[in-house]
């Protein structure tokens, strides 16, 4: 792009979280060009004349990392001075949930990778990459409480202890098991199946499914870290 000091330009970063191996993980690619060539960042990029904000990041989204198809949750704009030193650019980031289990990642135009990243153990970010990402945090333990976005972050089936280490990592807070059930199962969010999964010696676990795949906001919230 031709940068124009006299000029704005409008960019969409994004904030992917999963969860594996018990790890709360953070989505980055590695960048191709200049500004911070060879330095990590948050996947986006310039939103282009014919498209709109939500358009524009699902685009980067799955031209710099392969993912695609996610809900995305708008945060608040970034619009410091001088964030790029390219121009005056000011950010609308998104936050996003998967199950990092079912993506396959890969990268195209201006990403020579894209990788996981363990949230406490990140790179040295591009931009003010590090803001958006502690923006992000904020809102998504606020989200986990308050919408059912989880459902993003589950696989299809799934044990309560599964589901409440879920929880546990992204609040980063021991939960008590007896009232974590108790309260999952009166926001009628989930529902049994009529299988159960042994692990190990221990007894065989309902496992159980969310009802809806759709975000939808509580009715109450968790209580549990707010």
């Amino acid at each position: 792009m031709d940068f124009k000091k006299d000029r704005f330009y409008l960019a969409a970063d994004i904030a992917v979280f999963t969860i594996l191996n018990d790890n709360l993980k953070l989505l980055l690619i590695k960048r191709k060009n200049e500004p911070f060539k060879g330095g990590y960042a948050l996947p986006g990029g310039f939103v282009e004349i014919d498209e709109n904000l939500r358009q524009a990041a699902l685009r980067e989204l799955e031209e710099e990392t392969g993912v695609k198809g996610v809900y995305l949750k708008k945060l608040h704009a970034i619009g410091r001075l001088n964030r790029d030193p390219r121009g005056r650019v000011v950010s609308l980031p998104f936050m996003a949930l998967i199950d990092g289990e079912n993506v396959k990642l890969h990268s195209t135009s201006d990403a020579e990778l894209a990788r996981w990243f363990k949230i406490n153990s990140l790179p040295e970010l591009a931009f003010d990459h590090k803001r958006i990402i502690n923006d992000a945090m904020k809102e998504l333990k606020f989200e986990l409480q308050t919408t059912n976005i989880a459902f993003q972050l589950m696989p299809e089936k799934f044990t309560l202890s599964e589901l409440q280490k879920a929880y546990e990592v992204i609040l980063n807070k021991q939960l008590d098991k007896r009232n974590f059930r108790k309260k999952i199962k009166s926001l009628d969010l989930i529902k049994p199946l009529s299988e159960k999964r042994r692990d190990g010696a221990h007894r065989p676990a309902q496992l159980f499914s969310f009802k809806s795949k759709t975000y939808q906001p509580l009715s109450e919230k968790m209580q549990v870290f707010l």
